[in-house]
């Protein structure tokens, strides 16, 4: 399956865009159908990869590319042993402030790694992918950047893939990424904030909620809602039996928090 329908049409209208950062007459992609890879094992034997397109490097590499027109290609293999202090963003499309704070909010490692040691997942990978915010030419990712994170999924062994985008722009990115793992064999599951675009894009199994970009993994220093969020979105990896969406809970029990006085 294309990665992107019909991408001559894209390709057309790429060539023609007139490149700005707010992305105005950006051409989005538009799928009709998604690749789909049902998953084999449950949620406790599995190992779990984690892809943040938050631009995070390590304090001392080079920065991610954002003024290219075609956005940086690279994509780092973080040790998830690297501390939080040392991470720095190269962010365009969203406000770091909150990332850098707490980067679960984005980039959950700490809430990943414990659900690894209370056993819910198997395991979390000993590395996580890294991207750039700003990647406009999806041609671009669904050539070269998918085939190549699908490939180093595969060398890791990985059993199911959790992708969270940080701006509206790699929500597109990680929707055609997704698309890709799935395609390759691996089953994915996108968290959104954005389930507009992410209905575009059709990545294969996409968990949504009314969030902000910069806080698509949960709020800072709200620990029990950053969980809740990946508790509903990793189990719904198992009960997918078809490419869709569905709507998160979170919004729900955060109003009824509200209600109460409560956080």
């Amino acid at each position: 399956m294309e990665l992107i329908e019909n991408l001559e049409v894209f390709s057309g209208r790429f060539s023609r865009w007139n490149a700005n950062d707010n992305l105005t007459n950006y051409p989005w992609v538009e799928n009709v159908h998604s690749p789909f890879t049902p998953v084999r094992r449950a949620l406790p034997m599995l190992n779990l990869a984690l892809i943040s397109s938050a631009g995070a490097y390590i304090d001392g590499m080079d920065p991610f590319d954002t003024s290219s027109r075609d956005g940086d290609l690279n994509f780092l293999e973080i040790p998830v042993e690297v501390e939080a202090g040392d991470l720095r963003y190269t962010a365009k499309g969203y406000d770091p402030k909150a990332v850098q704070e707490d980067r679960n909010c984005q980039i959950p490692v700490d809430r990943l790694t414990e659900y690894a040691e209370n056993g819910v997942i198997g395991g979390l990978n000993n590395v996580w992918w890294s991207l750039s915010s700003h990647i406009p030419n999806a041609e671009r990712v669904a050539q070269e950047i998918a085939p190549k994170i699908a490939e180093r999924l595969h060398r890791y062994e990985v059993q199911a893939a959790l992708l969270i985008p940080a701006s509206r722009l790699c929500h597109q990115t990680l929707g055609i990424i997704a698309r890709g793992i799935e395609e390759s064999g691996i089953p994915t599951m996108t968290i959104s904030v954005d389930p507009k675009l992410t209905d575009m894009v059709r990545p294969p199994r996409t968990a949504y909620y009314n969030g902000e970009l910069g806080t698509v993994a949960g709020k800072p220093n709200f620990r029990e809602y950053q969980l809740r969020i990946l508790d509903e979105a990793l189990r719904w990896t198992e009960t997918f039996d078809q490419p869709g969406s569905r709507k998160l809970a979170v919004d729900l029990e955060t109003s009824v928090e509200a209600a109460r006085g409560e956080r």
